[in-house]
């Protein structure tokens, strides 16, 4: 009886160790002078991760019982393949900050905690965030990561340059047409030495002309309604805004800063200097961009056709993911610190230090915003153009695995076409290699 009674306990002991081993309990949590340790990944850089590092010093002082520590792991497109490679392990950190298209990625993944598990515990109040952030980063009613740094893009234009060739904007209303019309004027009352506009040959800012215009980038309702099977973005709304661009092309009035890395600063670059009137770019560069300008710096809406009613923008930037596999205390610890990150003047402080969005809408109410819009009320653009936004599967943003795949191929289309290829073409060439992805993603994940 003995001998049963001693094997039976063995074998509850071995059952108890592997029930251990399914629950976040097993993990060790890593504690410095009794505070529980936090690691955050971020792909913050320059004034943002200045802005970053204050907000998380602040936190850590505020407070004794948890320690965050802030690493800075690379752009976007080399710290999600390095969650990738340690996710699931003791190696990857409590929290890690993705890009907005590497949601689907971080879902499928496996090595996520979704952060809804925490709010329904919690009761934690949503209704406090703003509801066009929110929507892009809920799938199925669940909300799986915490918003953080979010953007759209927005026209900037030279007002100097503007008003010299007679051009006036509604800041709230521009059209393809009007830019069109206003890149001639520019270009025309400089003597050719400021080109009128800039249009980079970038996916995110493809995606958003077309989220404009209504129109989906791939079915299911942009992957709102089940896994996408196909891009669907050789429509006519893709043909008005390549056929856009290769109008002020054959005007001369345009200028093609290519695809490269730097593609983006420069761009930014010949707006200060002078050498371009117009450009598309992310809201999150308002503050740079106006406080280095030699000249008044004007923010306006994203353009759409004339003919087209303006259907508002979807959100770029990154959200906060909780690595699964981590102990509860080390989840609850990072839980605080994200509900932390989205009070109302922490979130001051980000938007007034950075031009990203505020995601907690009482942020605005702050005096620090208000004194910041008094200096700086470019700044306010971006947040009228969002919260004015008509909320759809199209201006929630395309859901999908392959969006990475989508944008290089988007990417190669407008480049394609700035150097005289086929608009018709080149879109059908970018939606094959497309299909192409979304089909190995899928077959990846177990679909048919």
């Amino acid at each position: 009886m003995m001998k049963k009674l001693i094997g039976f306990i063995v074998v509850l002991g071995i059952i108890a160790n592997l029930a251990a081993c399914g629950s976040s309990d097993v993990a060790a949590t890593t504690k410095e002078n009794g505070r529980v340790v936090v690691t955050f990944w971020h792909s913050m850089s320059g004034e943002p991760e200045k802005t970053l590092n204050k907000i998380v010093d602040e936190y850590n002082h505020s407070q004794n019982k948890v320690l965050v520590k802030a690493e800075f792991q690379g752009d976007y497109t080399e710290s999600l393949p390095k969650y990738q490679s340690v996710g699931g392990t003791d190696k990857a950190p409590t929290i890690v900050q993705v890009q907005e298209i590497g949601t689907k990625a971080m879902i499928n993944s496996g090595f996520i905690e979704p952060v809804q598990k925490f709010i329904d515990r919690d009761k934690y109040d949503t209704s406090q965030l703003e509801k066009n952030i929110l929507n892009y980063y809920t799938v199925d009613h669940k909300l799986y990561s915490m918003p953080f740094n979010s953007s759209t893009p927005v026209l900037y234009y030279n007002e100097d340059a503007l008003k010299k060739a007679g051009v006036q904007i509604n800041p709230k209303d521009v059209t393809f047409e009007q830019i069109e019309e206003d890149a001639k004027k520019i270009t025309q009352s400089s003597n050719g030495k400021m080109k009128g506009f800039a249009l980079q040959p970038y996916g995110w800012l493809f995606e958003e002309l077309m989220a404009n215009q209504g129109s989906l980038l791939v079915n299911k309702h942009n992957g709102h309604s089940g896994t996408p099977t196909k891009a669907v973005f050789n429509n006519q709304a893709g043909e008005n805004i390549l056929k856009w661009a290769h109008n002020m092309i054959n005007d001369k009035t345009f200028v093609d800063y290519g695809t490269g890395t730097t593609a983006a600063d420069d761009m930014t670059a010949g707006f200060l200097a002078g050498k371009v009137g117009m450009f598309l770019q992310s809201s999150a560069s308002i503050r740079d961009v106006v406080n280095n300008a030699k000249f008044k710096v004007g923010v306006a809406y994203l353009p759409h056709p004339e003919n087209i009613k303006r259907n508002g923008v979807a959100i770029g930037g990154a959200s906060l993911w909780l690595s699964k596999g981590k102990s509860s205390e080390e989840q609850k610890a990072a839980w605080d610190f994200m509900k932390y990150l989205a009070s109302p003047h922490v979130q001051a402080e980000w938007h007034v230090g950075t031009g990203y969005f505020a995601i907690n809408s009482q942020a605005y109410k702050d005096p620090i915003v208000k004194s910041a819009y008094q200096k700086i009320p470019q700044l306010q653009v971006s947040v009228q153009q969002l919260q004015s936004t008509i909320s759809s599967p199209v201006t929630q943003g395309a859901l999908m695995q392959s969006l990475p795949e989508e944008r290089t191929a988007v990417e190669t289309a407008m480049e394609s076409v700035y150097n005289g290829e086929d608009i018709s073409k080149a879109l059908d060439k970018a939606v094959k290699t497309t299909n192409s992805a979304i089909e190995k993603a899928n077959q990846a994940n177990g679909m048919k």
